[in-house]
Order: structure tokens, then C-alpha cells, then sequence
């Protein structure tokens, strides 16, 4: 059996966007970034710093954006222990692969973690890395489930013939962030205005290069108001991590 050798955590640097515009979330995000959003008093980024933490990861770099002042801003005045944290300004209108593109020449050509700034989870991190070391593929996404929004009806003529709440395994498997990428699949980006989760993506799966590693834990994004009032409650659940 080959021994698998993890890379340093402690050394792996840990990209999180946290550029776009949260329009979904106008409430909040004429203020701050989505990122900034508190949760239980604190931003939506102490919180997935605080998970990358307790597993090791200790080497940030936020990919900045719309209203990057108020990020900067908050991290000079309440520095994160134990830590490094870069802020890097990506552009008020790069896209998602855009500010990762933008980011080349911070990663060292090294293996890196990525993530959203508006999503939270309990996956373990660690489990991931190690699925993305066994098969040496260019990019490793985490799939989960969505939260489940509707019942389902089943309708024969005007009569509800059944009825049943849906179910989170009723909605299949998305995309959930927390990637392990490889420096070779940034090849794949072409400029500001490429969505990650477009071509690049697209083209890393017909080469047979993307991983999905299952999650079937904890995982709750936040586009809107009802979101951010779900992870209050998850949050005084102890649903986090």
C-alpha cells in the first residue's frame, strides 16, 4: 500500500474570495462586503478562518474586491493570532476566476485550498487534502448537498395524491467550494472576466482532472437574508464545525 505524504498544512497557503458584489444580499452588502456579514457578531471571514485554523492551515490570502477598505481596515484593528493574513485588491469587477488568476505570483507554484467568503461548513479539511493527494489530479472540489426549500406534490388530475417535505438528498450534488488546486489548472483562466465555475472548471472535468469529494456534513451558503438568519441559527446549534 503507497504511503500517502500530505503537504505541510502549516506552510499551504488558503485563498479566500472575497471580491464580488452580494447583490442578492442588498440589505448588508451596501455597507460591507458579504464576507463582512456578521455571524454571532462576527464577519462571515473569521468564521471560515476559524475552520482553515483548526486544521493546521495557517497562510491566508483574501482576494479582495468590492469595498476592500473595510476588510483591511477590520484586520489592522483586530488582527487574527496564530496567523498570516494577506489581503490582495483583485479588482471591483474580476470574476471569480479572474481574482484567482490575479493571484499567480502570491502561490509560489504550489498546491493551495480555496474557498468562497460566503459559505460555511464542518467538512474536514484534512480528509480532503489527503482525497486530493491520493489521486494527484489537478483540482479537487467538495460536493454537498443544498439545503432543502420545498415539498414535493404529486398530482393526479386536480387531487394532491401524495405529498412529502422534500429532502436535502432529493436535490442532488452541487458544488460547495473548499477546493485543493494545483498550480497548472490556473492555465485554464484567461483573464478578469472568466468565472471559475465556467470554462475552467468545465475544461478541468472533459480532461478528466476534477475530483468531487463527497461532503455530507454541515453546509450553508449565504445569497440571501433567509440564509444569513439560517446560519444564526446553526451557529447557536453548534452546527459549524
Amino acid at each position: 500500500m503507497r504511503t500517502l505524504i500530505l503537504i505541510g498544512v502549516n506552510k499551504m497557503k488558503v485563498v479566500i474570495l472575497a471580491g464580488g458584489l452580494g447583490t442578492r444580499l442588498p440589505e448588508y452588502t451596501k455597507k460591507v462586503p458579504k464576507p463582512m456579514v456578521k455571524i454571532n457578531n462576527k464577519p462571515m471571514l473569521i468564521h471560515i478562518i476559524n475552520h482553515y485554523l483548526k486544521f493546521g492551515f495557517k497562510d491566508f490570502i483574501i482576494a479582495a474586491g468590492y469595498k476592500a477598505n473595510i476588510i483591511k481596515k477590520y484586520f489592522r484593528s483586530s488582527p487574527v493570532k496564530k496567523c498570516k493574513i494577506q489581503i490582495i485588491d483583485t479588482g471591483n469587477k474580476s470574476m471569480t476566476g479572474g481574482r484567482l488568476k490575479r493571484l499567480k505570483k502570491y502561490l509560489n507554484n504550489d498546491t493551495f485550498m480555496m474557498t468562497y467568503g460566503d459559505g460555511l461548513s464542518n467538512v474536514n479539511l484534512k480528509k480532503l487534502l489527503t482525497f486530493h493527494e491520493r489521486y494527484k489530479k489537478l483540482i479537487t472540489l467538495t460536493a454537498v448537498r443544498p439545503p432543502a426549500r420545498f415539498g414535493a406534490i404529486k398530482l393526479v388530475g386536480n387531487y394532491a395524491k401524495t405529498f412529502k417535505e422534500k429532502s436535502r438528498l432529493d436535490e442532488g450534488w452541487i458544488n460547495g467550494g473548499y477546493f485543493v488546486i494545483e498550480p497548472k489548472f490556473l492555465q485554464f483562466i484567461k483573464n478578469d472576466s472568466t468565472y471559475l465555475e465556467k470554462e475552467p472548471l468545465e475544461t478541468a472535468a472533459k480532461k478528466k482532472q476534477l475530483l468531487a469529494f463527497r461532503h455530507n456534513g454541515f453546509w450553508q451558503c449565504m445569497d440571501t437574508k433567509r440564509d444569513k438568519d439560517n446560519l444564526e441559527k446553526f451557529f447557536k446549534e453548534g452546527k459549524f464545525f
